[in-house]
């Protein structure tokens, strides 16, 4: 929340403490064999669907392989998937934004801290390693 931290990353209790602290988390999602992981090169920490179903308001989970997407939007979970594509519609209808490509008032900005003068105001949402910078940019 103050900056990458790898270690951490993906990780259920990480995820947990994102959201206590009022954020919404972007997770690493991956469906192999009929189990459900989170990490963002590989599945790296087995979790139960019913993780995803308790803390579904909170979580926009990017599928990191087809699989999961297929998964995740049939249950109707907040998803996307994404690689280095200027903009990826949402199962919510939001775009997620590459940095540095034009946003809408339907935008989630990601990583605004790369991009020199950034218009939070013409976005729905931020997704930063650095969020707490952003708590009242947008008030």
């Amino acid at each position: 929340m103050n900056g990458p931290n790898p270690e951490k990353e993906n990780h259920p209790d990480y995820v947990m403490e994102a959201i206590r602290k009022d954020y919404i988390a972007e997770i690493d999602v991956w469906f192999e064999d009929g189990k459900w992981f989170l990490g963002h090169d590989s599945p790296k920490y087995e979790i139960d669907i019913h993780f995803l179903y308790s803390q579904a308001r909170f979580l926009w989970c990017h599928a990191k392989n087809i699989k999961a997407l297929r998964e995740l939007s049939t249950r109707g979970l907040h998803c996307f998937w994404h690689q280095n594509d200027d903009v990826a519609l949402t199962s919510q209808g939001y775009l997620w934004t590459y940095p540095g490509k034009e946003l809408t008032l339907k935008s989630i900005c990601v990583k605004p801290e790369t991009i020199e003068n950034a218009d939070l105001k013409k976005c729905a949402g931020i997704c930063s390693d650095y969020i707490e910078n952003y708590r009242f940019k947008r008030d």
